[in-house]
């Protein structure tokens, strides 16, 4: 493995991702929305992880800035993260096919909305959460560079840390007992044990 190759992967984690993404969306557009939670934070949010997960790392492997922040490539860790990018991408995948028309990239709930709690659904309440981590830890290990690097665990950190009681307590008003069930029977981005 070589740097070159380690930057190829990242690409290519980014690219996939929107290839799933895209037909997705796409379907999803042509359901309503009945209840959001989109605003100015959620805006704020989004940039912050695109900033992290993708214009930063881009921007290293286009041009190699910031090379002050670089350190010596690892190709073992390299090899981790493409495996750890290849999780990510089958994750993600997982989670479009599940949610189907009821995935949004915001905090939205779709009319005819329902409680999805099969496919990894049943392991996990937020899967999608868990492939995004997946992509900031192979990013770190695929880009030799404490600031692209580890840009995706800290913007998608931020996203995580800022949205996930938020989307849960919309989950809650929409869905009440059924979804409180789900909750403690499910972790949130880590399967439970027991």
């Amino acid at each position: 493995m070589t740097l070159t190759i380690a930057k190829a992967i990242y690409v290519l984690l980014a690219v996939g991702w929107y290839v799933i993404r895209i037909p997705h969306e796409r379907r999803s557009r042509r359901t309503p929305i009945s209840r959001s939670a989109r605003g100015m934070r959620e805006i704020v949010l989004l940039t912050i992880s695109f900033t992290g997960l993708g214009l930063l790392p881009f921007i290293y492997v286009a041009t190699g800035f910031p090379r002050f922040a670089n350190y010596q490539f690892q190709p073992l860790l390299a090899w981790i993260g493409a495996v750890v990018a290849i999780a990510s991408l089958v994750l993600f995948h997982l989670t479009h096919r599940a949610l189907g028309r009821n995935w949004s990239v915001s905090l939205d709930l779709r009319e005819s909305h329902r409680l999805v709690t099969e496919g990894v659904y049943r392991y996990v309440r937020h899967p999608m959460y868990s492939a995004f981590w997946l992509w900031a830890v192979a990013q770190a290990l695929l880009l030799p560079n404490l600031i692209a690097g580890l840009s995706g665990l800290v913007g998608f950190g931020i996203l995580y840390s800022f949205r996930v009681a938020q989307e849960e307590r919309l989950m809650l008003d929409a869905f009440g007992a059924e979804y409180a069930d789900y909750m403690a029977r499910t972790g949130r981005v880590v399967p439970r044990i027991s």
